[in-house]
């Protein structure tokens, strides 16, 4: 699986005059937020390199996201995944989206937090149409197949749902004290949203 992506700017779209310190955008979000599928739109139109961090967790392990919480467990995964950021926080021109969950550790706060050039956005939405999006993906993934042949679910949270909310409304404050942008994207299909993080990104740049 590519983990790290680049990609050519689209045509037609207006780019906006980022921060010469700014390198690299952070994308963070419960599951089903759109992280992934706006952070390569995003990168699309900066013209920047698009990263997933559960992507690139996968390619340095070999094994699957599902995979390393089944065989190994969630701690274990955390640290790899604090592993991995750490380094994705050194390439530059980078949208980086963040696992639902990497927020949790405070090794990763610091990280975004301390990292120079770091620009956190939190794309956010109520839990019902968060969870909605993610039963719907489960039903019908992208990739035939991502489940894998174990059968384990790609989103493991969503097997008790009381639980997935309560994950979520505990998740909530640290997404929006490291966010530097909050987005809401409840109505919002991933082409608008990438168009309205580049308007926001652009009011960013001339206000400072």
């Amino acid at each position: 699986m590519k983990a790290q992506t680049a990609i050519e700017p689209e045509t037609g779209h207006p780019q906006p005059q980022l921060p010469a310190t700014l390198n690299r955008i952070v994308l963070t979000g419960f599951m089903g937020a759109g992280k992934t599928t706006v952070g390569r739109l995003l990168a699309s139109r900066l013209g920047w390199t698009f990263l997933d961090l559960d992507h690139l967790l996968e390619s340095r392990t070999g094994l699957t996201v599902p995979q390393i919480f089944a065989q190994q467990g969630e701690a274990a995964f955390r640290r790899l995944e604090s592993t991995a950021l750490a380094h994705a926080l050194g390439q530059h021109h980078t949208v980086l989206a963040l696992g639902g969950g990497a927020i949790e550790s405070q090794t990763n706060r610091l990280l975004l937090e301390q990292t120079p050039g770091t620009l956190t956005i939190f794309l956010d939405a109520p839990f019902p149409v968060l969870f909605d999006r993610c039963m719907l993906e489960e039903l019908n993934p992208r990739v035939p197949g991502a489940e894998g042949q174990s059968g384990i679910p790609s989103r493991p949270v969503l097997a008790d749902p009381a639980q997935a909310e309560a994950r979520f409304a505990a998740r909530q404050p640290h997404y929006r004290r490291l966010a530097n942008i909050v987005l809401d994207t409840a109505r919002l299909a991933p082409p608008a949203a990438a168009d309205e993080l580049i308007g926001l990104l652009a009011q960013q740049s001339a206000s400072h």
